[in-house]
C-alpha cells in the first residue's frame, strides 16, 4: 500500500512543480508594468563570466512605467546595457552614469493579445506536464495491479490522481485566468 501512496505523492509533486514552473514564466510575461522579474534572464559578462544581472547590480521599480538599475560597480554600467539589448526583450536601456535606466513602453491592444496567446502556450505546458504525470501515476497503478494490488485498492489509487490532477490543472485555470486580466487590464 506505501508504494501506491509514493506514486501519488510523486504524481502530486510533479503536478506542483509544473504549476510552480507556470508561475516563474508568468512573471516573465510583462503585463505593462514595470517588474525587476522581467530582468530574471537576463545574464551579463562579469570578469569573464556569465552571472545573472540580479548578482552584480540592485533592480527596482520607482515607479510602473521604470526599471531602474543600479551596479555595484560604476564600470559594470555598459556590460549590464549590452545584456539587457542582447537579452532582446524590447526594451531600450540609458544611463546616467550612475544608473541604467529602462523606461517600460505602454502596451498596444494588439501586443496585450500576443502576450494572452503566449500566456496561454505556457500553461498549455504546464497541463502537458500534468497529464504526462498522471499518465504515469495511472500507468504503475496497472502495472501494480497486475503485481497483486488489489482492484478496490488500485480504483482508490486511481480516484486520488484524478483529484491531485483536477486540483492542478484547476490551479492552471486561476494563475491563467488572473494573468489574462492583468494583460488586458490598461
Amino acid at each position: 500500500m506505501s508504494e501506491v501512496a509514493s506514486l501519488i505523492a510523486q504524481c502530486e509533486d510533479l503536478d506542483r512543480k509544473a504549476v510552480e514552473h507556470l508561475d516563474k514564466e508568468l512573471v516573465k510575461i510583462r503585463a505593462g508594468r514595470a517588474n525587476p522579474a522581467m530582468l530574471e534572464g537576463v545574464r551579463v559578462d562579469y570578469y569573464g563570466s556569465e552571472v545573472p544581472l540580479s548578482q552584480v547590480s540592485n533592480i527596482n521599480t520607482p515607479d510602473a512605467r521604470t526599471i531602474m538599475v543600479q551596479p555595484w560597480e560604476k564600470k559594470m554600467i555598459d556590460p549590464i546595457e549590452k545584456a539587457i539589448m542582447a537579452a532582446n526583450l524590447g526594451f531600450n536601456p540609458s544611463n546616467n552614469g550612475e544608473h541604467v535606466i529602462i523606461a517600460v513602453p505602454m502596451l498596444t491592444e494588439e501586443r496585450r493579445k500576443e502576450l494572452v496567446k503566449m500566456a496561454g502556450r505556457e500553461s498549455e505546458h504546464a497541463r502537458v506536464s500534468i497529464r504526462g504525470a498522471r499518465q504515469k501515476a495511472m500507468e504503475s497503478i496497472k502495472k501494480a495491479q497486475k503485481d497483486g494490488l488489489p482492484e478496490d485498492a488500485a480504483k482508490g489509487a486511481e480516484g486520488e490522481v484524478e483529484k491531485i490532477t483536477g486540483k492542478w490543472n484547476k490551479r492552471v485555470d486561476e494563475l491563467i485566468a488572473a494573468k489574462e486580466k492583468e494583460i488586458m487590464t490598461v
